[in-house]
């Protein structure tokens, strides 16, 4: 894949935008390779976890590449977002956690991206915005709907009408990423975040990153259900059983992942 780099480490699969010299900007071709990549993923059961980020330390996206957008017409332009959404969405929607290593500008529909992540992790120069409005548009990958969801609507309406930037100090106090820390150590530290994920059982983190993801966008009593639902189905696992008599036994588990 030209534009996007992917490695295995042990059961962490690690996504790197890279195209250093256009900042990572997101064109057709990336957003593609971004889709068969996730999708290759998913299917990949040895992978527990994805780590996504970009190239060189500049950027983690600098937006969507503007050339692109610059002969975009009304059916196009829709189109194209929409394409954009299923993707992100995808994301979102991802059975395993997905974290964004955000190193440098994300911007545009890499802010987009970042947030369509389960979780964030910023350098110390990251910067975040959805400056669309001074080139004449709106956030089409649901910058206008998952920021809001994120960081509230009065903020989300400030940040998106004005196109300001933000530093990762304040995307942090907004609660717009999980953790600040040196650019230097972001991989590390980001790497040290997925780790302790993947000591505990996958079936029982996947299962909790369902419920959480999908209950927050229903009404309380349905996602109640939900977990109660899932709750039944990580009790008849073989990591349940092993987890809880581990426990017991005062020794590590030994998960297998059914």
């Amino acid at each position: 894949m030209p534009n996007l780099l992917l490695q295995r480490d042990g059961a962490v699969a690690i996504l790197t935008v890279n195209r250093p010299d256009k900042l990572n900007a997101l064109n057709a071709a990336t957003l593609a390779e971004l889709g068969d990549a996730l999708h290759e993923l998913h299917d990949d059961d040895s992978m527990q976890a994805v780590i996504l980020s970009g190239a060189g330390d500049k950027a983690f996206v600098a937006g969507a590449d503007i050339a692109e957008l610059a002969h975009l017409g009304p059916l196009s332009g829709r189109e194209m977002a929409r394409r954009g959404q299923r993707l992100f969405r995808d994301l979102e929607l991802f059975a395993k956690p997905v974290v964004a290593a955000v190193n440098g500008f994300a911007l545009g529909g890499g802010c987009e991206l970042a947030l369509a992540c389960h979780l964030r992790l910023a350098s110390d120069n990251a910067s975040f915005g959805l400056p669309e409005v001074s080139l004449g548009l709106i956030p089409g990958y649901g910058g206008t709907q998952r920021l809001a969801r994120l960081v509230g609507r009065g903020r989300a309406i400030e940040l998106t009408l004005s196109g300001q930037r933000i530093g990762a100090d304040e995307a942090f106090r907004l609660g717009l990423v999980n953790r600040v820390v040196p650019q230097p150590v972001l991989l590390e530290e980001t790497r040290k975040l997925v780790d302790a994920m993947l000591r505990n059982g996958p079936v029982a983190v996947r299962a909790a990153l369902e419920a959480i993801v999908h209950g927050t966008e229903m009404p309380l009593e349905q996602g109640l259900t939900l977990e109660a639902n899932l709750f039944g189905v990580v009790c008849a696992t073989e990591d349940m059983r092993e987890g809880t008599a581990a426990f017991l036994e005062k020794r590590k588990p030994r998960f297998v992942n059914r």
